[in-house]
């Protein structure tokens, strides 16, 4: 098995003689078959290969390979972007009327989804602090509860939860948990290792680096035990598919592949060929990116932590910070190039702040390769009210600031002088 740099790079596609050394896009949406037997038994998922790129594409299935290794997963499933990630990955287990245990501290996006989309589809929710005790968290469990989601990381609150805390409880009630490791990607911590089932990223964020592309992923671990009693869809015949059972017939990948099969063909959320291409040539670099992001993050954050213009910095990297131990745990070799900090002076004083700024960009966006900021209360959670922003750890004065790979000295020289214009 290779290093998991050397993965980036080899993982997923190995071109024979004449082939193209690096991944080729398959820009079609149909695949040509000598016989409609050979195309049925495709349908019936008896065969592997491609007939419609919805379910699969060679160009995507490369990619979702490289992915599945790099976090050490049975199977993976691109999607057209991280929202569309996260909401399969719940619906594939959950339905009407049954319940789901959230951290509160998770990216806005996926509260709103959560709150108000899926529970208006008839899914529960119990929003937990991601600091709750074992004991207090297993009082959460209801008899329908269906599995427990957090953020390795979370967005932008920089929150680290204790994976092997919540994967303990779960599995104590017998369902899954289900992590989203955007911030951290593989690179920085695999959650399969810590006890996670399910793994989910937004690649438009540092597996792509480059924002060059808008897509999502899911990874399953093969650990879970879908015959445990709780999951029927797994266990019983699934008559869309001829009596498919899932768990019998894929085993350990029973969960992606019922994830493709059913909610891919019915909701149709797939990447395209292009930027699955696009998300690969920024996976061939992301071991080293993410070394970069860190240490430039981390003399960001020293910087900012001696500044006489901010109120407070949280970089869990950063010794003073509350989750440093918990970071060490999960995440040795460093955590992720975003930084949250106040200013002196509220949110009148963020904005003057950011509008100094000349090489950072105010942006909707987070960990690629260019240094941007962001007053997430305003945008990315401007839904919350103010009890939901204190909960998911998002204070009026919160600035995210996404550390980018430029010279670190170049990234300090802007911040200082926009504080002095404060």
């Amino acid at each position: 098995m290779y290093h998991i740099d050397t993965t980036c790079i080899h993982a997923g596609y190995e071109p024979g003689n004449g082939e193209p050394r690096v991944v080729p896009i398959v820009q079609s949406t149909t695949f040509k078959y000598a016989t409609s037997e050979e195309m049925g038994k495709l349908f019936d998922l008896e065969a592997d290969g491609f007939f419609y790129t919805r379910l699969a594409n060679p160009t995507l299935d490369a990619v979702e390979k490289k992915i599945a290794a790099l976090e050490g997963g049975v199977g993976a499933m691109l999607t057209s972007s991280g929202q569309a990630a996260t909401m399969m990955s719940v619906l594939n287990i959950c339905h009407a009327g049954q319940h789901v245990i959230c951290s509160t501290a998770v990216y806005g996006g996926t509260f709103n989804l959560f709150y108000k989309t899926l529970q208006e589809l008839g899914i529960e929710f119990t929003f937990v602090d991601p600091g709750i005790t074992a004991e207090e968290l297993d009082t959460k469990f209801q008899e329908n509860t269906r599995c427990v989601f957090v953020e390795t990381l979370s967005n932008p609150s920089l929150v680290v939860t204790d994976l092997e805390l919540f994967a303990g409880a779960a599995h104590r009630h017998g369902v899954p948990l289900i992590v989203d490791n955007t911030f951290p990607t593989p690179i920085n911590c695999r959650p399969f290792e810590f006890g996670a089932d399910i793994v989910t990223h937004s690649t438009t964020k540092y597996m792509d680096g480059h924002a060059v592309q808008l897509g999502g992923v899911i990874v399953d671990s093969g650990n879970f035990d879908w015959k445990n009693g709780k999951f029927p869809e797994f266990t019983e015949p699934d008559e869309s598919y001829h009596g498919v059972v899932y768990a019998e017939r894929f085993g350990k990948a029973a969960y992606i592949t019922k994830a493709r099969t059913h909610l891919m063909r019915d909701i149709g959320a797939q990447a395209s060929p292009n930027n699955a291409f696009l998300l690969n040539l920024g996976l061939e670099t992301l071991a080293l990116r993410m070394e970069r992001h860190c240490s430039n993050a981390l003399k960001v954050a020293q910087f900012l932590e001696n500044n006489e213009k901010t109120a407070w910095v949280n970089y869990p990297g950063l010794e003073s910070s509350p989750y440093h131990a918990l970071a060490q745990k999960y995440m040795p070799n460093g955590t992720c190039g975003v930084v949250s900090f106040g200013v002196k002076g509220g949110r009148a004083a963020a904005e003057k702040f950011m509008a100094g700024l000349k090489l950072a960009t105010i942006a909707t966006h987070v960990a690629d390769l260019r240094t941007c900021v962001l007053h997430p209360a305003s945008s990315t959670h401007r839904q919350m009210n103010d009890e939901q922003l204190k909960e998911a750890g998002v204070t009026p004065d919160l600035i995210r600031l996404s550390v980018g790979i430029e010279n670190p000295e170049d990234i300090i020289s802007d911040l200082s002088q926009a504080l002095e214009r404060i």
